[in-house]
Parts: C-alpha cells; structure tokens; sequence
C-alpha cells in the first residue's frame, strides 16, 4: 500500500468535454472511478467545461447520427457502422450502453447552457445528458427534452425552461470555448489539473490516477 498523500492545497480539475461526444461519455465515467480509487478525493474540485465538436450542426435537424458522420468525415456507412461498433464495445467495458441506432445529430450549445445553470446538480445532469443522447434515442436540441431531463435531476422546469428560452449561460458557454482554444485544445474529453498537467482522451483509470497524485504533489 502506497502512502497516503498529503495535500497542501485543493486540486481543480478541469474537464472539456461535449455531451455528444461518447469518448466523453467514456472518459468521465473512467475518470470518476479513478476519483472514486484516489485517497483524497475529498480535496478535488472537478469543473466540467464546454466543448462542442460540430457547433454547425443546425438545431432540430433530427438527422441519425449515422448519416450525419458519413456528410462530415466523408466515410462510407458501413465505416461508420464499424466505428461504432468499437466505441460502443469499448463503452460496454465500463458498463455503459450506446444504441448509435438510435443516435440522433445534436447542437450542443443548449445542453452546454443548462449545465452551467445547474449548480450543485450538474455532474447529475451531465449523466443524464449523455444517457439521454447515446443510450435513449433522444433529442437532446429539442429544448422541451432537455427541460424533462433537467426535472429528472430536481430542476425546476418552468425556471428551466425560461432560462433556455432567454441567453442565460450563453456566454460561460463562449468562455469555455474560447479557454480551449487558448489552451490549444483540439480533442475532447480534455483533462487539466490546476492549469499545469493535461491528459487528452478517455484514458485508463490508473492515467487518471497518475493525473491526480501529480497535481496533488508539492510544487
């Protein structure tokens, strides 16, 4: 048994991640786990920040995900099927469920509002966000959905549903956005403890265990 690390100082971990993505989906679950295993999770402040892989997916295009990657990264649909089937394998490894035939296309801008305006139930909501998007056939821009997903989680649907009809949070979204691209962040789920170590992409437990006992260490 290794000895217990003392930390002087809180660790924050900053977490750039897109409810459309299932590498994400992958990754915080790996992640939390790895949290779950390390000593002093009581002293990690985790922040989860906005990225968004195809900001010109249109709203309420209802598009399968399917026919929207074969438009986008030009590949043949039984490509994409077989990339599929390895993302969702990987994912069953990890006890999550991904239906990508049930996918469907999603701006992310909205869901990415509602998790700024969440508060203390946004690690909750992220959860049902993702579930919602890979694992129940969704639409997860449809603004009515995601006033039922923000209910299931103990938001109140008619503040949520004012929210999302005026610009609240939209500009945090902006903030962690333009964040990533100061940071040079060209993938997600992107990792950084105290804005000093980075990790890039749904990593093993024990990368992410490596992650934490780094930035816990003195400087």
């Amino acid at each position: 048994m290794t000895d217990q690390i003392v930390i002087d100082q809180d660790v924050t971990i900053e977490v750039w991640s897109d409810v459309a993505c299932p590498w994400c989906y992958i990754g915080k679950t790996r992640f939390l786990s790895a949290l779950d295993r390390f000593e002093n999770k009581d002293r990690v402040n985790v922040i989860w920040r906005s990225y968004q892989l195809a900001p010109e997916t249109p709203v309420g295009e209802g598009r399968t995900e399917l026919d929207a990657l074969v438009e986008m990264k030009g590949m043949a649909p039984d490509q994409v099927r077989q990339m599929f089937a390895h993302v969702s394998a990987t994912a069953a490894e990890v006890g999550l469920t991904l239906d990508f035939e049930t996918v469907i296309a999603a701006n992310t801008f909205d869901a990415h509002r509602l998790l700024h305006l969440a508060g203390e139930r946004q690690n909750e909501l992220l959860e049902a966000l993702f579930k919602a998007h890979f694992s129940d056939g969704k639409v997860i821009d449809d603004r009515e959905v995601l006033v039922e997903l923000a209910v299931s989680v103990g938001l109140d649907a008619d503040v949520v549903r004012e929210q999302l009809g005026s610009d609240a949070a939209a500009e945090a979204v902006r903030e962690d956005l333009s964040m990533a691209r100061q940071l040079q962040v060209s993938g997600v789920p992107f990792f950084v403890a105290n804005r000093a170590v980075a990790v890039s992409g749904a990593q093993p437990e024990e990368v992410f265990l490596q992650l934490l006992t780094q930035a816990s260490e003195p400087a």
